[in-house]
């Protein structure tokens, strides 16, 4: 395994991918693991919009037309998150959406 997977699989935070049409293409260990019961990595190949609210699809099909990168702050289940859902390219041409969650430890501050 190259080092580039080798520190997504084993990064602190969540990371997902999808191509153009929403369809899933890769998940590191993280998220694999939260969603294990249902189906894990086996989701790959499947569709985010099964798994998203009609509000959270919208807003993701607003985001793979604009190509632009969101950041935002969540509160899952008592725990603050910072999240990243940014445009991935290949061979410099749009490929998808990544995202990833990263669960914050202490209050972001500007430097």
């Amino acid at each position: 395994m190259s080092d580039l997977i080798d520190w997504v699989e084993e990064f602190p935070g969540f990371i997902s991918v999808c191509d153009t049409e929403g369809i899933i293409v890769a998940m590191n260990r993280k998220i694999a693991d939260y969603f294990a019961s249902t189906g894990g990595k086996s989701l790959i190949g499947s569709s985010i919009f099964d798994c998203h609210s009609a509000e959270s699809t919208r807003q993701i099909r607003e985001q793979l037309e604009s190509r632009k990168m969101i950041v935002y702050t969540h509160d899952a289940d008592g725990q603050q998150e910072l999240v990243l859902h940014v445009p991935w390219y290949r061979e410099g041409e749009f490929a998808g959406l990544v995202e990833i969650a990263l669960p914050l430890e202490s209050e972001i501050r500007n430097l």
